[in-house]
């Protein structure tokens, strides 16, 4: 059944202004009227930047949260196989004791709004090279309402899962804004068009094409102070996908926790791969069919930054 889902994700500006009171305390021995008055224009409008997600990564999509400077940030991503259907089922656990996809991966911080991240996954031997820019951070007083986070990635393919008749074969690339709002301190909502472009199409099949674009939208749900459930969907404006029946729009669901200096991820989702080259471009697992799957995603904080 051919399927046209449209995003209708609209990130409305909000007035969520704060009212902030400065309480002045008086202090008897020393307080002159200059002072208060260098007091009070040096800590004026000193908005902070929104803490819109709790990691870099959701389900599908990465977060327009960034890894600080001199930190780095180790990923582990793994998805099993499917849950049900020819390939999943009780005899293979559900899909426990198979794999479908593996990722590593990490993330440094040049400064707090540049990262530069590396990482491999299983499916294609994908192993890529990712920038990743804060353009726009969401702050306190409302002054900025939204957040906009720049990523480029190029990926290759170094060994022979398939035959490649060129070096430039191997390559892919993807760039991807992120518009991402903090609504309230419950609920945190972004969208992300982005370009995928791979130079032999994924998969090699007649009438499948190099590029194209996509529109994710992803929602978190807080529900309670180090957990949140996730909503992470992606519909890839494909005309050789949408008239063929064997693809789907990859579609997760996830429950995230904070514990301490770990963020640990649980997810439910259709997609096998877990870089957006591979998923957005090749997903053909159907929730119908029982052909998703349980993952996770373990993320772990160093920090290089000398103490004083």
């Amino acid at each position: 059944m051919k399927k046209y889902l449209i995003l209708l994700v609209l990130l409305v500006a909000s007035n969520f202004l704060i009212a902030q009171t400065t309480d002045t305390a008086k202090n008897e021995k020393k307080a002159s009227s200059m002072d208060a008055l260098l007091d009070s224009v040096s800590t004026d409008n000193k908005a902070d930047n929104v803490v819109i997600f709790k990691a870099t990564r959701l389900v599908l999509s990465q977060s327009t949260e960034m890894t600080k400077k001199k930190n780095l940030n180790f990923l582990i991503i793994h998805r099993f196989g499917d849950a049900g259907g020819a390939n999943g089922g009780g005899k293979l656990y559900y899909g426990l004791d198979d794999v479908a996809d593996v990722y590593i991966g990490f993330e440094y911080g040049i400064s707090d709004n540049f990262n530069i991240d590396i990482g491999r996954t299983t499916i294609g031997g994908l192993a890529d090279l990712e920038l990743k820019y804060a353009l726009l951070h969401q702050k306190s007083d409302n002054s900025s309402p939204i957040a906009i986070t720049l990523i480029g990635e190029g990926g290759v393919r170094p060994y022979g899962f398939v035959s490649y008749p060129t070096f430039g074969d191997r390559l892919s690339y993807f760039g991807q804004v992120i518009f991402a709002r903090k609504f309230s301190s419950a609920f945190s909502l972004q969208i992300a068009p982005s370009y995928v472009r791979d130079n032999l199409p994924m998969p090699d099949v007649a009438g499948n094409e190099q590029q194209f674009f996509s529109l994710s939208g992803t929602g978190v749900l807080k529900v309670s102070k180090h957990m949140g459930i996730i909503v992470d969907y992606a519909h890839p404006f494909s005309s050789f996908r949408q008239h063929n029946s064997n693809f789907s729009d990859p579609l997760g669901f996830g429950l995230q926790m904070e514990t301490g200096g770990h963020v640990f991820t649980i997810n439910f989702t259709n997609a096998r791969a877990i870089d957006e080259i591979n998923y957005l471009s090749d997903t053909e697992s159907k929730y119908s069919k029982g052909q998703f799957r349980i993952g996770f995603t373990i993320s772990r904080i160093f920090d290089f930054n000398h103490s004083k």
